[in-house]
């Protein structure tokens, strides 16, 4: 009975102490730089969630972004003949890599992102990002800011949607 009141006892310290270094939701995620800005996410924050809040609050026009940290993560593998993506899940991986653009697509932020993330067996499996969300840690993303408003455009013929630079009517 010691046991279990001292494991308990152990589970409520070490829980409590670590909801409350739990960092508040309404904590700015991000600092402007010289180079444009540097967002620090921290475990549990939705990272595409957290970049297209970003791109709304500062009215960014448009954007590169590259970043690294700890993750679960959603990649996906287009499909030209279903033209779907495939899905697949990696859970408590690092990402190495992580590069994409910012862009609008009909009045909303439209956020493109690809990645390598790696296990514990330095295996590597990368595609394009359809969710993630901040492991064990943190993520560090910085967000160069382009001075042009760019449009990303359906293309029936591809299936997909694209970054338009030129003649985006």
């Amino acid at each position: 009975m010691k046991r279990f009141y001292a494991t308990l006892l152990f589970s409520l310290f070490f829980g409590m102490t670590a909801m409350a270094q739990r960092p508040d939701a309404t904590v700015k995620r991000y600092v402007k730089v010289p180079q444009g800005y540097l967002m620090v996410l921290l475990q549990g924050d939705n990272i595409i969630s957290q970049l297209e809040a970003f791109a709304e609050a500062e009215k960014i026009p448009a954007a590169n972004f590259t970043g690294m940290g700890f993750v679960d993560m959603k990649f996906g593998f287009f499909n030209f003949e279903t033209r779907k993506f495939d899905p697949k899940m990696f859970k408590k991986v690092e990402l190495a890599s992580m590069n994409g653009t910012i862009a609008w697509q009909k009045g909303k932020v439209s956020v493109h992102a690809h990645g390598v993330v790696t296990d514990k067996n330095f295996n590597a499996f990368g595609g394009h990002i359809l969710e993630g969300t901040v492991g064990t840690g943190s993520v560090e993303i910085m967000i160069l800011v382009h001075d042009t408003q760019l449009e990303r455009k359906y293309e029936d013929y591809i299936g997909a949607n694209v970054l338009c630079i030129d003649h985006c009517d």
